[in-house]
């Protein structure tokens, strides 16, 4: 086991608990996303790893070598963790190939060079090489950031929303060639996310927060098909709730049903389309299903009375 947090307890404010009693284990070589609504506590708990905030009580492990916190740290941080947060802490007048090469040996000049360009191919940052990061956005800066922390196969890579500021392209790009780059070079990551389907085709795990608590802790596939609650529903998109009354009702299988798993049958349960709209690969629908307001996908524009079948 990489890391173990042991009875966490931590609050901003001491009337107002964030984490009490979190425990959370997480194997080498994996890829975690940290998910949850914003304010959930998943920066805070990146901080509180990476060594840059005091918990109150518990314990967290690395690698069997108990953590202490800035709180016996002489240096924020802790040596063996990389964390790439908002804010990219990038040398201003130094070029982005030195920035990534900032903590990488000088023995192999020509080694490292070569570090430098993989790193910057990985980020899609090779062409700013010469560049200064006061002429950068703040999605290249942050890409700038991540290849300087991989420069350092830290034991635990910690990466805070690191896709918020990339436009969809760029994002698309970024994330194929990064989590590549950790799996082949059996990293452990730990990155943290609002936005779960961006990134659940490359986790391992999906480790869910709800004001401060974990609530869910599974593969993509268990979570996705088999939500906690709606909460966690709600964080793959768009999502049908039905009561359990509704369930019987209805004699569905479960509570919860994305657009795209109610599909439209010859024969079913009668429903009324209240409007459709074109969205790209498929129709965006509002349909009324006895008395209750559902939305379905489908690839063609529906209109009047459809029948709708449940998996």
């Amino acid at each position: 086991m990489l890391l173990e947090i042991k009875n966490l307890h931590f609050s901003h404010q001491p009337e107002k608990k964030l984490f009490q009693n979190l425990n959370l284990k997480i194997e080498k070589g994996k890829i975690i996303a940290l998910a949850g609504e914003s304010g959930c506590g998943k920066s805070t708990l990146l901080n509180i790893i990476y060594g840059l905030l005091q918990w109150e009580k518990g314990e967290i492990i690395l690698d069997d070598v108990q953590l202490f916190g800035p709180k016996k740290n002489i240096v924020p941080g802790e040596a063996d963790i990389k964390m790439v947060a908002q804010t990219y802490d990038l040398m201003p007048f130094a070029t982005v190939a030195e920035n990534v090469g900032k903590f990488l040996s000088n023995i192999n000049l020509k080694e490292k060079k070569e570090k430098v360009r993989q790193l910057l191919e990985v980020v899609g940052m090779t062409e700013f090489s010469e560049t200064l990061p006061k002429y950068l956005s703040g999605g290249q800066q942050q890409r700038v950031a991540i290849a300087r922390a991989l420069s350092q196969m830290p034991k635990l890579l910690l990466l805070d929303e690191p896709f918020s500021n990339l436009d969809y392209s760029r994002k698309i790009e970024l994330r194929e060639k990064l989590f590549t780059y950790v799996k082949e070079n059996q990293l452990s990551l730990v990155i943290s996310t609002h936005e779960i389907q961006e990134i659940m085709p490359w986790t391992d795990r999906l480790i869910i927060l709800m004001e401060g608590r974990l609530i869910q802790n599974d593969d993509p596939k268990e979570t996705y098909q088999n939500p906690y609650n709606e909460y966690v529903a709600k964080l793959f998109g768009e999502v049908n709730v039905f009561l359990n009354e509704e369930k019987e009702n209805f004699n569905l299988n479960k509570n919860f049903y994305f657009p795209q798993e109610i599909k439209i049958a010859e024969n079913g349960l009668e429903a009324e389309v209240l409007d459709s709209r074109f969205a790209g690969n498929h129709y965006w629908n509002k349909v009324k299903l006895m008395g209750k307001n559902l939305v379905i996908y489908s690839d063609q524009k529906l209109n009047g009375t459809i029948f709708l079948e449940f998996p």
